[in-house]
C-alpha cells in the first residue's frame, strides 16, 4: 500500500474539482476591524476581510479586551483541566449563569465549541431518552447531523422549513414515544430563518421535545441579543437552545441552556463534556463581557442589520446574483466550484478584498456562492469598493447576472427537497 500516495489522490481531486481550501494568513489589526494584514510568501498587504463571523466586531471591543487583560493578570492562562477535574473556575460558574439568564432558563452548559456542545448534546439525549425518534431539518449544520448520527437513534429528515412534512412525519408515532424535533433558527448559507412558533405548535401537539441551534443568532436577534426566539417571543418555548460564543459575541466556545435537569444530565453523560479541558478563563472573562454589553446595547445590532440590508440593495443594483435574505446573511450566487475559487482569488490578490469561497460539502453542488458578512464597522467606502470590484471580476469572469437567477435557483431547491443526511450547512 502506498500510503503517501493515496493522500495525495485524495488532495488531487479536491483540486480538480475545485474544492481544495488554503487557508489565508492573516492579522487582524486592534481596533482597526475589520482591516487586517494579509501575509504572503511575497511580503504583506493590507486587506479588507468581509467574510469573519465575528458579525458584531466584539472581538475587538474595548470593554471585552480590558476583562480579559484583568483575568489573565489575575489567574494566568490555560483552565488546568477538565469541568471535573480542576478546570472550573469562578469565571465559568459566572458566565453559565449569564447565559442561562440571557435565554431564561434555569442553566447553561459550556462546551469549547459550538460544534462540540451539538455533537455532544445531540448525541447524549438519544442515549438518555431510549428508543428517542430524532427530527431533523434537512439543512441542519454538520455538527448537528454528526450529533445525531453519535446518537445511533431513530432519525426523520423533514423537508426545509416545511411544517407540513413535519407534522407527517410526526404523526407516524404515538404520544409515548420520545420525540425531538432539532433545527436553527437563523441558516448561515441561505440566511432563512425557521418558523419558531409554528414549530413549537407542532411539538406540543406531538409531544415532542424541542432543540434549536442559535448559533448565527445570539448577540444579533432580540432586544438583549437572546437570539431569534427571543425575538419572536419563543424562547419558553424551546426546550434546549444551542448556540456559540464565537460568533456574535466575538470569542470561542459553545453552549446550551436549559432547566437544571437537563443541563445536569447532559454534563453528567456526554463525553465531548467530560473529557475536553475546558475553555481559558480569560475566553471566559471576555464572554462575560461582550454578552453583558450586547444584553443593554442595541447600537451594534442596528448598524449591522443596516449594513447587510444596505449592502444588499447595493450589489442588487448592480444586478449581481445576491440572494435577498430576511437575516444578516448576504450569499451572492456563482453557481460553479472553480469559477468560485478563482473569483475569491481575484478579490483577495487583486482587491485586498478577503472572503472564502463556499463550495460542497458546505453547500450542495451548483450552488456555490460567497457568502458577505457586513458588519457594524464596515465603512461605506469599504462596500463600495467591495461592490465595484465584484462587478468587475462579473464581467471579466462572463459569470451569471441576476437576483431572478436566484429566484430559480430557490424554487429548483424546494422542489428537488432533501439534502442527503451528512451534507448541510456550515461557518
Amino acid at each position: 500500500m502506498d500510503y503517501q500516495g493515496k493522500f495525495g489522490e485524495a488532495l488531487e481531486a479536491l483540486t480538480i474539482e475545485g474544492r481544495y481550501r488554503v487557508f489565508a494568513d492573516i492579522l487582524r489589526r486592534r481596533g482597526d476591524f475589520p482591516c487586517a494584514v494579509h501575509h504572503t510568501p511575497e511580503g504583506t498587504k493590507p486587506i479588507t476581510v468581509w467574510c469573519s463571523n465575528d458579525y458584531l466586531g466584539m472581538g475587538q471591543h474595548p470593554s471585552v479586551l480590558a476583562a480579559m487583560h484583568e483575568a489573565i493578570d489575575t489567574v494566568g492562562a490555560g483552565s488546568g483541566g477538565t469541568r471535573n477535574i480542576s478546570g472550573t473556575t469562578h469565571y465559568h460558574v459566572e458566565l453559565e449563569r449569564e447565559l442561562a439568564s440571557l435565554h431564561g432558563k434555569e442553566a447553561a452548559l459550556l462546551f469549547t465549541s459550538g460544534y462540540v456542545s451539538n455533537d455532544a448534546t445531540l448525541s447524549t439525549l438519544v442515549k438518555i431518552l431510549k428508543g428517542a425518534v430524532i427530527f431533523s431539518d434537512e439543512k441542519n449544520h454538520n455538527s448537528m447531523i454528526e450529533g445525531i448520527r453519535h446518537g445511533g437513534g431513530p432519525k426523520r429528515v423533514w423537508r426545509h422549513n416545511d411544517l407540513e412534512h413535519l407534522e407527517t412525519l410526526l404523526q407516524e408515532y404515538d404520544n409515548d414515544t420520545p420525540k425531538i424535533i432539532a433545527f436553527e433558527s437563523v441558516y448561515s448559507m441561505d440566511g432563512d430563518i425557521a418558523p419558531i412558533n409554528e414549530i413549537c405548535d407542532l411539538a406540543e401537539k406531538y409531544n415532542a421535545f424541542t432543540y434549536i441551534d442559535e448559533v448565527h443568532a445570539v448577540g444579533m436577534y432580540g432586544d438583549h441579543g437572546a437570539g431569534v426566539c427571543e425575538r419572536d417571543n419563543a424562547m419558553h418555548r424551546i426546550d434546549i437552545i444551542e448556540a456559540t460564543l464565537a460568533k456574535g459575541f466575538g470569542l470561542m466556545g459553545g453552549y446550551i441552556a436549559s432547566t437544571a435537569k437537563v443541563i445536569d444530565a447532559i454534563r453528567s453523560y456526554a463525553p465531548g463534556f467530560i473529557f475536553s479541558t475546558s475553555l481559558a478563563p480569560v475566553i471566559c472573562a471576555g464572554a462575560i463581557a461582550s454578552v453583558r454589553h450586547l444584553k443593554q446595547s442595541n447600537v451594534e445590532r442596528e448598524k449591522h442589520q443596516l449594513n447587510a440590508a444596505l449592502l444588499k440593495e447595493r450589489l442588487a443594483l448592480e444586478n449581481l446574483p445576491v440572494m435577498h435574505t430576511p437575516s444578516h446573511i448576504v450569499p451572492v450566487l456563482v453557481g460553479d466550484p472553480v469559477q468560485c475559487k478563482q473569483l475569491t482569488d481575484q478579490l483577495l490578490d487583486r482587491f485586498g478584498i478577503y472572503v472564502q469561497p463556499i463550495n460542497y460539502p458546505t453547500v450542495s453542488r451548483g450552488t456555490e456562492r460567497i457568502r458577505l458578512t457586513p458588519g457594524p464597522l464596515h465603512n461605506e467606502a469599504q462596500m463600495e469598493h467591495l461592490v465595484k470590484s465584484l462587478r468587475t471580476l462579473w464581467n471579466e469572469m462572463g459569470l451569471r447576472n441576476g437576483y431572478d437567477w436566484c429566484q430559480l435557483w430557490r424554487g429548483r431547491i424546494a422542489v428537488a427537497g432533501q439534502f442527503e443526511l451528512g451534507v448541510a450547512a456550515g461557518g
